[in-house]
Parts: structure tokens; C-alpha cells; sequence
């Protein structure tokens, strides 16, 4: 995929497809796909069967005794992504099973490498700055009481907000996508030109989150970008909503990306809790590239040492 669109030559479908690449492609698209509508179609039948109910999973041994369906703060019972996505597409008149497992594609692929990514880059930022590191611990040892031998309940995890500015910085500075594409559908006025629509528009999210207008000193890992007043720096009025787009934004947002901050944040206590980080290189060392997430060469070396 980068190759393609690294290659101009390359982006018309009629020469790409005469491509040994393309021939590549298609066996990755289609291992993957019967992938995807194998869980869609298990899914379905298990459901229209009556062997669980919406949000309840049958264990492994398929025992009759299934788990209680999770319910929220409100009562309300909560269906799982797949289950709810059956539901939404009523028979089929309005989602269909592409349209379905174009969304579970979406969390199979998007799900792991971008989180990675995010959880990477956030663990050596905190090991460049010790002083940030220590009261993201403090936190999370006021939150937990101390206890590091459990995983934290989804309400201590909430409560910690410094972490979770330490992630929002760390994907202001290195987001896991750093250039996104769009393609217009309507024109598009910007500053004094047209964009027409069916303009194919790139968006690089790296560059946008270093305007200094926005966040003050872009190049420094401060958390603090995210707990005061989010205003912009020039015209003191609150932060443009599309300033900070580390999940992109609008109706094709990322999906996942509140659950990914969760697991994010989880793994995170998890790591710090335990044990101190050191970042080994120095970031004005590292070489990024883009290899659809956000990498540095040779990786991000830390040195982790057990607290007492």
C-alpha cells in the first residue's frame, strides 16, 4: 500500500492491477476477509439460534451457562461490537455484511498497532522527562491506594487524568497515524482557492499538532497542554476542535478510539506502577518514518528498572 502510494504511476487502478503486488494484495485481502465474515456469520448464527443472548458470551467449553450481559452505570445492558452491528442491520436492509465486516476489519487491523504505537511512544517520552513520570506514579498510587497487585477498575482508571493527558501529549507530538487522506465531496474554500469536490486532500496530522498558535513550545512534552483551558495561544479563544486529531475527526473518525484510550491507559499503570522508565536515546536522535503508524528507526530503546 505505501509503495503504491509512493509511486504515482501506480495510483491508477487499471496499471496497478497488472501489478505482481497487486496479485499480492488480493491474497492478503482475501485471507483476511473470510477471516472477517467467518466471525460475522458464526456470530449471526448463534444469535438467530437462541444459544446466548445480545452481549452474553458462551464459554469455551460451549456450556449452557452463559455470563450475565455486562450492563452500564445507567442500567442499561451493553451488546458487544459485533452483536450491536448485527442488530443495526436489519436483515441486512441496512447494513449490509460488507458494510459489517468492513467495520470489524477496521478493529482487527486498527486496533493493535495503533494502540502499540501510542503505548511506545507515551512510556519513552515518560522516560525523558522524570519528573512528569514521577506524578503520573503519584497518581496512580493516590487513585489505587497503593495496591499494584490488581488491575484497576474502569472508575480508576477515569479518575486518573494526568496519564491521560501524558497519552493525549504523547500522541500530540508522535500520533500513531501521522498523515491521513480524504477525499472531498463537496468544494472546499480555503483561504482564497477552491478545493472542488472529488479532490483527493492530505491531512498531516504530525505537522498540525506543532503549531505554536495552538500548543506553546510544540517540541516540548508538556502535559499540561491538556489540563488547563484548552485556548489558542494568539487569539486566546477556546482550541479549535480539529487541532488536535490524533483519531482523525468527523463522521470518519476512528472507531475504536475510545476503547484504545482505555487499553491504552491500562497497560500504562500496569508498566509504571511496576517499574521505573529511562529513555536510552535522545529524541532529537530518533529517525521517524512512516510505515502507516508512526515509527522511529532501530525502535525506542528504555531501560526499565523494578520499583522497590
Amino acid at each position: 500500500m505505501l509503495n503504491r502510494l509512493q509511486k504515482l504511476w501506480l495510483h491508477p487502478d487499471i496499471i496497478f492491477r497488472c501489478t505482481e503486488q497487486y496479485r499480492e494484495q488480493q491474497k492478503c485481502l482475501d485471507i483476511l476477509h473470510k477471516f472477517s465474515y467467518r466471525m460475522i456469520t458464526e456470530r449471526r448464527a448463534i444469535i438467530q439460534a437462541g444459544h446466548t443472548k445480545s452481549g452474553m458470551q458462551v464459554d469455551a467449553n460451549n456450556n449452557s451457562d452463559a455470563t450475565e450481559p455486562q450492563h452500564s452505570s445507567t442500567g442499561r445492558k451493553q451488546l458487544a461490537f459485533l452483536d450491536l452491528l448485527i442488530e443495526a442491520s436489519d436483515g441486512g436492509r441496512v447494513l449490509s455484511d460488507t458494510d459489517i465486516r468492513e467495520e470489524v476489519d477496521t478493529f482487527i487491523l486498527g486496533g493493535h498497532d495503533t494502540t502499540a504505537t501510542s503505548i511506545s511512544w507515551t512510556l519513552f517520552l515518560l522516560g525523558t522527562e522524570p519528573s512528569i513520570q514521577a506524578k503520573a506514579v503519584q497518581e496512580i498510587e493516590h487513585v489505587m491506594g497503593g495496591d499494584t497487585d490488581r488491575w484497576p477498575t474502569m472508575r480508576e482508571l477515569n479518575e486518573m487524568r494526568y496519564l491521560e493527558a501524558c497519552i493525549k501529549e504523547a500522541l500530540r507530538l508522535y500520533p500513531s497515524i501521522p498523515i491521513i487522506g480524504r477525499r472531498l465531496t463537496e468544494d472546499v474554500q480555503l483561504a482564497e482557492n477552491v478545493l472542488p469536490a472529488g479532490t483527493n486532500a492530505v491531512i498531516v496530522v504530525y505537522q498540525l499538532h506543532r503549531d505554536p498558535t495552538v500548543f506553546p513550545n510544540p517540541e516540548r512534552f508538556n502535559p499540561e497542554h491538556f489540563l488547563s483551558d484548552a485556548t489558542n495561544v494568539t487569539s486566546k479563544k477556546p482550541r479549535h476542535p480539529f487541532a488536535y486529531i490524533p483519531f482523525s475527526a468527523g463522521p470518519r473518525n476512528c472507531i475504536g478510539q475510545k476503547f484504545g484510550a482505555l487499553e491504552a491507559k491500562a497497560v500504562l499503570v500496569s508498566v509504571l506502577r511496576r517499574y521505573r522508565v529511562e529513555a536510552v536515546d535522545r529524541r532529537e536522535d530518533l529517525t521517524l518514518y512512516g510505515e502507516l503508524v508512526l515509527r522511529s528507526k532501530g525502535g525506542l530503546k528504555i531501560r526499565i528498572t523494578k520499583r522497590k
